[in-house]
């Protein structure tokens, strides 16, 4: 996925609901590039003078590159795979360093039940930068989010909100000791899972990978199936499947348009591998979804 930004709509039924998006965006800012770009609307932009106040919760994941964040209490270090926490009514100010840029991954919410599922995190005010790594999970509830938030399909607020209070639920984990590695090789390969994931509609050349971090590919090979259980390629084709039942089910693509998306060469050998991975082929699966949203008669 590139760059994606998006600002939400809230109507009286996601207000109810207790927790819902009001932003969600990825966005890489390469070295030198003004930060942040002027795209946001003037509640959530800012400059680095004056920095910000916002009236909702952030989670801010950075996964490439460092900069620097400060509060009131004064500035911390961003490191990759730091997540930055925002509360509502706290000024900030945040960017990447100038020599280097990052990527980062970003949700803002809200609710009158927000409040509370936040509570259950130890978030302190006074440090909120978290180092929390490279972690595969993160990134895919995420990736869900924004695939909902494309299309915004009926219910999204509330099925994206339940989303979301995984990845609370998963960040709680990673506070508490629970989902985390300190151990060299697992961070490498979090890494090669979070690079394949981003490229999931691309040829990836796994030899490549492996020689950007020296690792031989056998070696490479063998280390990927002990963490995952699965080739790198056969992880690779089987996030794309994954892909492929997501956009199937969540928007009006046709099988030719999403298989073409997908780096799939064919629409036969596609839907032999999805039948094959997912016991029910592609077309059947989307005849399904439209079976069930038909109103009844």
């Amino acid at each position: 996925m590139g760059n994606f930004i998006k600002y939400l709509t809230i109507n009286s039924k996601d207000i109810d609901w207790g927790v819902y998006i009001n932003a969600i965006g990825k966005t890489t800012s390469k070295p030198h590039e003004v930060y942040p770009s002027n795209v946001h609307p003037s509640a959530y932009f800012f400059n680095w003078e004056f920095g910000r106040t916002l009236n909702e919760y952030q989670v801010i994941y950075i996964t490439k590159g460092s900069g620097v964040f400060e509060n009131k209490y004064g500035k911390i270090k961003v490191e990759e795979g730091s997540i930055i926490f925002l509360f509502p009514d706290e000024w900030h100010r945040y960017k990447p360093d100038d020599e280097i840029g990052w990527t980062e991954f970003y949700v803002g919410f809200n609710g009158k039940l927000a409040s509370h599922f936040v509570n259950q995190i130890n978030v302190s005010k006074r440090n909120q930068v978290i180092k929390v790594g490279y972690n595969d999970k993160f990134i895919e509830v995420l990736d869900r989010i924004f695939e909902l938030a494309k299309d915004e399909p009926t219910s999204f607020q509330q099925i994206a909100s339940g989303n979301l209070i995984r990845f609370l639920g998963l960040l709680d984990a990673s506070l508490k000791g629970t989902d985390l590695s300190n151990d060299r090789i697992s961070d490498i390969f979090s890494k090669i899972k979070f690079t394949i994931r981003e490229n999931v509609d691309s040829d990836l050349c796994m030899q490549d990978i492996a020689k950007e971090y020296n690792i031989s590919y056998s070696y490479f090979r063998k280390m990927f199936k002990k963490h995952t259980g699965l080739s790198p390629k056969q992880y690779h084709l089987q996030l794309k499947i994954y892909k492929a039942k997501e956009l199937l089910l969540t928007t009006d693509k046709s099988v030719k348009e999403i298989c073409y998306d997908l780096g799939f060469q064919s629409t036969s050998y596609f839907s032999r591998i999805f039948k094959q991975k997912l016991g029910v082929a592609p077309n059947n699966l989307k005849l399904t979804k439209k079976s069930d949203t038909k109103s009844p008669s």
